[in-house]
């Protein structure tokens, strides 16, 4: 039988749902998942733990992000920067981080897309993810991207390394292509191509700064820092971030 708090929390959160008009709903979601390290210490839990507590928030949020009706959702699992951390972080990470990928396409509820450099990971660990991409290619539903190894500067980089790569193929001489390049071009080379820029970018934690999260199509999004670690975000947290959208005037840089 559930306590009192219980249906009351219930009640909040279908109050909440309800006041968040439908034309308010963002179509692209990015979200931060900050602080499951500084979780675990407060408990005096080793990093993994704070990491497998993170790990078991994700399917959740996606099922609020499904149930709003949000088209697309980039999560930021792991960054370049990351990546540096010891061996003895580093290697329980990305095993927490591929159990999970393989859970949520077990699921078959959603499209996974793995953005990334991902020639900076482990062989193991790119075909996991590889396969999980694959196997959900083309069901219905929600895109997820989920972003591991991901640093902005360096999606940038590889974009321009790409155009560049696309057009010495077509003969174009760098001189050719300076006179034609357009904002779009490079944007076609993005690891997120043809996916609408991200209208709300959630971080957890307290931490207000983007770190590099989705540096170029963030331009005129619109954020929500949420003082919870991510294992204790929940869906009230993210009703909240939907209200706080829908009340924004957007003004693309006007």
């Amino acid at each position: 039988m559930a306590s009192l708090s219980d249906l009351i929390y219930r009640a909040y959160n279908a109050s909440l749902a309800k006041s968040i008009p439908s034309s308010g709903i963002p179509r692209h979601v990015g979200v931060m998942l900050d602080g499951n390290r500084r979780w675990a210490r407060q408990r005096g839990a080793g990093t993994a733990a704070g990491h497998r507590a993170g790990a078991e928030n994700i399917k959740p949020l996606l099922g609020w992000c499904e149930e709003a009706g949000v088209e697309v959702v980039t999560l930021w699992l792991l960054s370049t920067d990351n990546l540096d951390r010891p061996p003895q972080e580093l290697d329980p990470l990305l095993r927490i981080i591929s159990a999970v990928v393989d859970d949520l396409a077990a699921s078959r509820r959603w499209r996974l897309h793995v953005v990334g450099a991902s020639d900076l990971l482990p062989e193991r660990t790119r075909r996991q993810l590889d396969q999980a991409a694959a196997t959900t290619a083309e069901l219905p539903g929600m895109w997820v991207n989920v972003a591991i190894g991901y640093g902005g500067r360096r999606e940038i980089a590889d974009a321009v390394r790409s155009l560049l790569a696309e057009h010495a193929d077509r003969g174009t001489s760098l001189r050719e292509l300076s006179q034609t390049l357009e904002i779009e071009h490079i944007a076609d080379h993005l690891y997120t191509k043809g996916q609408p820029d991200p209208d709300l970018v959630i971080r957890t934690s307290g931490e207000q700064r983007l770190g590099g999260f989705l540096l170029w199509q963030s331009t005129h999004s619109e954020f929500y820092f949420c003082e919870a670690f991510w294992p204790d975000f929940r869906k009230v947290d993210f009703l909240r971030a939907l209200r706080s959208y829908a009340e924004r005037e957007r003004r693309y840089g006007a």
